[in-house]
């Protein structure tokens, strides 16, 4: 018998059909994963399931919770079910968690809502489930905000909620997207602890194919609000019949075709000179009459890179790579170390003395669209760095120029009158990536450029880096957790690990050989669909 049945489910917002005739179940205990990419429903699925839809959202269909008709059910059914007898986990713990008040306060809320604790039990058991997600008291006090914590902590307070009162259904939706691997690898692998403790079942949404073939024991794949195939996760894949299950599985794996470049001759200058640098932040007073103890971002790094390169710095959240690549971007200066740029000691300059560097050296963000102001045209947009040439162009040449970057990338120069929320977020990164290219720089450094986007867009994203590497010989360097991407696009990688280069050389062989502990366990949290689906296969005999 299962637990949820979704029999011919139907949404409408206006005349735009959001999901059409969507079947699914899941029976107690089972682990479901939802995979599709972006706007093809998932997200809307599991709201429907939770009758969290959009006000004006008309659906049909039939949605059976236990027995419950969740389509019929009034608002307080819905309320006594909501964190009950239903958890959901939200991809972005921030958003879903409230700010003014304490993790111990929010965990406990929804315990005194549905079991009428008082204050002091919900606390006591709030205390608990907060342990039981890796976040001791002694270490993460009852008393502390979402603010003061990482992404990864949020995110398990986000699970504590969801799961304080054993839920019969967990639903998580992209819940580990924005982590690093090794958290990735944590946050997973709480999740099947807790499925396997309550006996619940868990509906697992993601882009990710290799994170679901670990994690679900079948698989329904979404495409634009229509299921297109479901049965077993391994074979599924593996059989992979229908060719948008194949589309999603080679874009998972997806090498770029990579010709290099012309090379420079050896004893060419270095394009980058990062020596010996540190970065200290000011700490927190530990008591009134105590001086702050600085804290440390970067410790005594360094690196090079020639012409035409492409290199992946590699790391766990916080390990200061972030903090790195503003300083070589002379957004940020070192507190000691030298960094030079085609033979330029940048740290410390005027912005009239980093003008010229600056052309030579742009930047693709994680987020495009937080990169952009809405209110402007695609034309403004990818010519703000020409403000930087010595001399500037006048509107048809700027127009021109605009029209050869976008060319570049796959857009048209009919884009040039849109605004940013006209495109997908694929499209948008592939704006960014033309406003970093209209200077013609010899250097782009790009911080988790693909890590928010779908397979099969960033699939297309890596073709685009490899195509203007081998094009205009622009070097790279890619700042990402996900060591796919590393794999795909990189000849050679480093991996930091609190503050340190700890190490260095070949793409193909650290990744293949580490030989660090830090390496090891990204290496080892990495998911790989293949060997993922092989160990299924094995398991099943």
């Amino acid at each position: 018998m299962s637990l949820l049945e979704i029999e011919k489910l139907s949404m409408k917002i206006g005349s735009l059909s959001l999901l059409k005739d969507i079947d699914l179940s899941i029976a107690p205990g089972e682990v479901l994963g939802l995979v599709g990419e972006s706007g093809s429903g998932k997200s809307m699925t599991a709201l429907a399931v939770m009758r969290l839809t959009p006000a004006h959202a008309q659906m049909k269909g039939r949605i059976s919770f236990n027995g419950i008709d969740i389509l019929g059910a009034t608002e307080p059914q819905m309320c006594a079910l909501r964190g009950d007898d239903i958890g959901m986990v939200f991809q972005e713990p921030m958003t879903a968690l409230n700010p003014v008040k304490t993790i111990g306060e929010q965990v406990a809320e929804g315990i005194r809502w549905h079991t009428r604790a008082s204050r002091r039990e919900a606390e006591e058991r709030a205390r608990k489930i907060l342990d039981r997600v890796g976040l001791p008291e002694q270490k993460f006090a009852l008393s502390r905000y979402p603010h003061e914590l990482s992404g990864g902590q949020r995110q398990r307070v986000a699970i504590a909620i969801a799961c304080a009162l054993k839920p019969k259904l967990l639903i998580a939706d992209e819940p580990t997207t924005a982590l690093d691997v090794v958290l990735q690898a944590q946050i997973l692998d709480l999740l099947k602890e807790l499925v396997d403790e309550n006996r619940m079942s868990l509906l697992f949404i993601s882009h990710d194919l290799a994170v679901v073939t670990e994690m679900a024991d079948r698989i329904t794949i979404l495409r634009q609000g229509t299921v297109v195939e479901s049965g077993d996760t391994a074979r599924t894949l593996s059989e992979a019949t229908h060719p948008y299950t194949r589309q999603l599985a080679l874009a998972s794996t997806h090498v770029p075709a990579r010709v290099r470049p012309h090379v420079e001759e050896a004893g060419a200058d270095n394009l980058l000179d990062v020596a010996n640098v540190t970065r200290d932040y000011p700490g927190t007073r530990r008591s009134l009459f105590s001086r702050p103890e600085p804290v440390r971002a970067v410790d005594n790094v360094s690196l090079t890179m020639k012409p035409g390169a492409s290199v992946a710095l590699v790391g766990r959240s916080g390990c200061g790579k972030s903090t790195l690549a503003r300083m070589i971007l002379a957004l940020d200066t070192p507190t000691s170390g030298a960094i030079k740029f085609r033979g330029l000691d940048i740290a410390g300059r005027s912005e009239a003395e980093l003008r010229r560097p600056r052309r030579n050296m742009q930047v693709v963000f994680q987020d495009p669209y937080g990169s952009f102001d809405p209110r402007h045209t695609v034309e403004r947009l990818v010519a703000e760095p020409l403000h930087l040439l010595e001399r500037r162009p006048d509107r048809k040449e700027r127009r021109d120029m605009v029209a050869r970057a976008l060319h570049e990338v796959g857009l048209g120069r009919s884009d040039m009158e849109k605004y940013p929320h006209e495109f997908s977020g694929g499209q948008r990164q592939r704006l960014s990536i033309a406003r970093a290219i209209i200077t013609r720089p010899k250097l782009v450094v790009a911080d988790e450029p693909v890590s928010a986007l779908d397979v099969s867009i960033r699939a297309q994203i890596l073709d685009l880096f490899a195509e203007l590497n081998q094009k205009l010989g622009v070097a790279y360097l890619f700042i990402t957790h996900d060591l796919t991407v590393a794999r795909a696009i990189t000849d050679d990688v480093l991996v930091m690990h609190e503050g340190r280069i700890v190490e260095r050389g070949k793409t193909s062989d650290v990744l293949s050989q580490p030989s660090t502990e830090a390496a090891q366990a990204l290496v080892s949290a990495a998911p790989d669909l293949h060997r993922a689906i092989a160990r299924r296969l094995q398991e099943q005999g």
